[in-house]
């Protein structure tokens, strides 16, 4: 079984005008209103690729209930745990650049905190965890490090997508796979920037501390995969972006969707960079027609060991 984990839930609201202007009505001419955050994305991409699993996470308020609401509808079981406040609402405007506004969300008491940690606990093994996105106000990062051990324990297999230094604490409880994004990989090694190179060997450092499976998604520019015997590199479709904030997240769903269906690294990246980028031209996660057509865009290069 398969499930995510999404500790700041949120409402996607997108919306498309001419141009941002200060001080005047700015009106739309489209708007889309979409259940989000990064596991929840998840959940809704893996659903639509025939994948069966459960979301986990915290909801709070009228915001909250839409969320659990619109996964229901798809049949995707939720499990989440109501807070008090209301699941925080993201605005994403595509005018004559790219705005995006992320609200902080409710805050996570222990309680809660304490129940989210007893339903992971109870995950059967050879289950899959997918945990993904920030983490809310009143949660330490520490957590991470919580549920790595319960996951070690329990064999159950995490995938971890986390912009949190703590990532790096999880290491010797080896998760299964991780999925920084080049930003988020240079953040975690204490750098600017990073060169391809180093992206690489960044990647091997977490292979050999610990991590079992490795992809650093790198926006138009493709992703790369690395694990104990492989290094590959994918290039991407090129296309008009409309909105970015959930192509990582398509990425890593069907990354998992055709592991799990036994398919090699170099299938698996290809499918994945094409419906990452097939969400990124699109307002929200892709709807997956156009993925033949972007595959053929995909080129992937072993880069050996």
């Amino acid at each position: 079984m398969i499930y995510t984990c999404t500790m700041n839930t949120a409402i996607d609201l997108y919306v498309a005008m001419e141009a941002l202007k200060p001080n005047t009505v700015n009106r739309t001419y489209d708007e889309d209103y979409q259940p989000n955050g990064k596991g929840v994305n998840v959940s809704l991409m893996l659903k639509k690729m025939g994948i069966a699993n459960t979301a986990l996470g915290f909801i709070g308020g009228f915001s909250g209930d839409f969320i659990q609401e619109e996964l229901e509808k798809l049949d995707i079981t939720t499990d989440f745990i109501k807070v008090d406040g209301n699941t925080r609402i993201n605005v994403f405007i595509n005018a004559d650049e790219e705005y995006k506004i992320v609200n902080r969300g409710p805050v996570i008491h222990q309680q809660a905190l304490a129940k989210l940690l007893k339903k992971i606990n109870e995950i059967p093994a050879e289950s899959i965890l997918i945990l993904s996105g920030s983490l809310p106000r009143g949660v330490d990062e520490r957590v991470l490090v919580t549920i790595a051990n319960i996951c070690n324990k329990n064999d159950v297999k995490l995938i971890l997508d986390s912009s949190s230094p703590v990532v790096l604490e999880t290491l010797p409880y080896g998760p299964y796979l991780l999925k920084p994004n080049e930003d988020e990989l240079a953040q975690l090694f204490g750098e600017n920037s990073l060169s391809e190179e180093q992206m690489i060997a960044y990647g091997e450092e977490l292979i050999q501390r610990g991590a079992r499976h490795v992809i650093i998604s790198r926006g138009e520019d493709g992703a790369l995969y690395i694990d104990k015997q492989t290094v590959i590199k994918s290039s991407s479709p090129k296309g008009k972006v409309v909105n970015t904030a959930c192509a990582g997240d398509a990425l890593l769903a069907a990354f998992i969707a055709k592991t799990i269906g036994n398919k090699s690294p170099v299938e698996a990246l290809a499918y994945a960079v094409a419906t990452g980028a097939s969400t990124a031209f699109s307002k929200g996660l892709s709807d997956l027609t156009d993925i033949p057509e972007l595959m053929n865009q995909v080129h992937i290069t072993s880069l050996g060991r």
